[in-house]
């Protein structure tokens, strides 16, 4: 349940099911969704792997909804900051070395986590001591439109938390409402989803170590 800053019901009273083109979101959908978003809903969208959660990065009380939903410990956490592009890099993570960038520019959009060295920016709920933050451009039209609409990236998680291939109703969002549909304000359908996650690679230290090898080709790296 999403309130307004008059402590109203926001529109948002019952979770509902937002059908969008995969392809071309319409611009009024994505209207919706930025609206919930910014008055401190949660969604579950599409991206270019597996179903997630998100809410805007400046919204403490969405994050804190979220990690109670996962069972989880804000500061144990890891979530991915999704991005429409790699602007965002600079306000976010410090600065990043060129043979990395490279490697960057070649991989996204598309199914791929960056782990980088956390800016001073990083909301400090998710923060505490942690030095790194995950970064997403995930290859998927839906995705970049609510944060192009956003202005700031979404702080996102995959519903799916073991092993590498997830069962349907983690990828069918009709499914995905009916398990989830009481705990979100929105589930953003954009058709089936993949069944596997992204490639994680860790970049902090300056080197590229595989965390996990995913959706995303590591051909990238040669």
């Amino acid at each position: 349940m999403v309130l307004d800053q008059k402590g109203l019901l926001f529109e948002y009273l019952y979770p509902m099911l937002l059908r969008l083109n995969n392809e071309n979101p319409q611009s009024k959908e994505i209207d919706r969704i930025v609206d919930c978003l910014k008055n401190g809903g949660i969604i579950i969208y599409p991206t270019d792997t597996v179903y997630a959660l998100g809410c805007d990065i400046t919204k403490v009380k969405a994050i804190e909804r979220i990690c109670k939903l996962k069972n989880i410990k804000p500061e144990k956490s890891k979530f991915s900051f999704v991005c429409s592009d790699l602007s965002h890099l600079s306000e976010y993570t410090k600065p990043i070395p060129n043979h990395i960038f490279r490697i960057m520019k070649k991989a996204l959009p598309g199914p791929y986590a960056f782990i980088l060295e956390a800016s001073s920016n990083v909301p400090k709920i998710i923060k505490q001591e942690r030095k790194t933050v995950g970064i997403r451009v995930p290859d998927n039209a839906i995705c970049r439109e609510i944060v192009n609409a956003l202005g700031n990236p979404i702080i996102s998680t995959s519903l799916h938390d073991g092993g590498d291939s997830i069962l349907e109703y983690f990828s069918d969002p009709e499914i995905i409402e009916q398990q989830y549909g009481d705990k979100v304000d929105l589930v953003v359908d954009g058709g089936h989803g993949n069944i596997y996650v992204s490639t994680v690679l860790d970049c902090s230290s300056g080197e590229i170590n595989v965390v996990r090898e995913g959706l995303g080709n590591l051909d990238i790296l040669n």
